[in-house]
Parts: structure tokens; C-alpha cells; sequence
């Protein structure tokens, strides 16, 4: 359903809007590809807590994608894909924040998709193991222990994307220490 502000401006209802300044920046200044992959086709948008609706998605989808690949295959998967988001995560999220004037935007979220991707890198497909990366992802970036914290200090998209690279390496570590004391059978 969409709604259309007193400046005519079209956009998204979803509970808790975005301001109509942030909306019409970034249609004046965002190309599309750069918000589709920012926002994560959408999921940025969602309310409350775009950052876990995009951690939660992200999930869901890599589970089903290495259900379907050879188990050999899946963590090289996994890194070559948490590599690629990073890296295109980066240039969509420093266009999206200059189009918004905002350091960092709440409904760029292609930070999560990437920190949840690496903390789920070797972990066996069981519901357990998911969940586990899930929370741990999640209490890591809200969190933000050092050096988490600092990396947001970086310019534009990349300090956006880093942080959240530090907290899923760091929900990662805590992972494979769960794995390899068997805590998560």
C-alpha cells in the first residue's frame, strides 16, 4: 500500500515511514540499483528492526541455497558471496547515504546481509546452528564491542558495512568455538 505526503511524494506505508526529505533524496540522488541492494530489495523498510528482518532473510536464504550445493561447496560459497555483498554493499550503501544525508541510514541493511552471511560460514545446516549464528550475529552488532564500534567511524559505506563484517566475524569465532566443544548437536 503506498501513501502520498503532503509534497505528493508516493512512498511505502509501513508503519513507521521514512521522512519525505529522505524519500525525495533518494530518488533524486540514488540511482535504483544502489537502494534496491542497500535496502536489500525492500527489507530495509520493514518496521521494527529492519537490521534483524534483513539478518532473519538472509538466513532463510543462505540455508536454502546450501541446501542445494554440494557440502564441499559451501563455504567456499559462502565466502565468495559474503565477498561480493561486501564489496557491492560498500558502493550502494556510500551512494544511498549521500543521497539521504545521512551517515547511516536505518533502512540500509546490505550491512546485515553481509555480517549474518559470514557468521553462518561452516556451520552445518540444522535449525541449531542458524539460530545460534542468528542471535549471536545480531547480539554482536547491537552490542558492538571493540572493535566493532570504531569501524562505524570509517567514511560513508564503508564504515556502514565494516562494523557489521567485525560483528559477524566475531559471532563466527564464538560459532566455531560452539562447533568444536559440541555445544550445538
Amino acid at each position: 500500500m503506498k501513501t502520498t505526503s503532503a509534497s505528493g511524494v508516493s512512498r511505502p506505508e509501513y508503519g513507521s515511514e521514512l521522512p519525505s526529505s529522505t524519500v525525495e533524496n533518494l530518488r533524486s540522488g540514488s540511482p535504483l540499483w544502489s537502494t534496491l541492494i542497500a535496502t536489500f530489495f525492500g527489507i530495509g523498510y520493514l518496521r521494527p528492526g529492519p537490521g534483524t528482518w534483513a539478518s532473519a532473510a538472509t538466513a532463510v536464504l543462505w540455508s536454502l541455497l546450501a541446501f542445494f550445493l554440494p557440502p564441499g561447496l559451501r563455504v567456499p560459497a559462502a565466502l565468495a558471496l559474503a565477498i561480493c555483498v561486501i564489496l557491492v554493499g560498500i558502493q550502494a550503501a556510500t551512494q544511498v547515504s549521500r543521497a539521504s544525508a545521512s551517515k547511516d541510514p536505518q533502512f540500509v541493511v546490505i550491512d546485515e546481509v553481509a555480517g549474518q552471511l559470514i557468521a553462518l560460514i561452516g556451520s552445518p545446516l540444522s535449525w541449531k546452528t542458524f539460530l545460534a549464528g542468528f542471535i549471536l550475529f545480531r547480539v554482536f552488532d547491537i552490542v558492538k564491542p571493540p572493535p566493532v564500534r570504531q569501524l562505524e567511524r570509517l567514511p560513508e559505506g564503508t564504515g556502514i558495512v565494516l562494523d557489521d563484517v567485525a560483528a559477524g566475524m566475531l559471532a563466527l569465532g564464538v560459532m566455531q568455538l560452539l562447533l568444536h566443544f559440541g555445544l550445538l548437536k
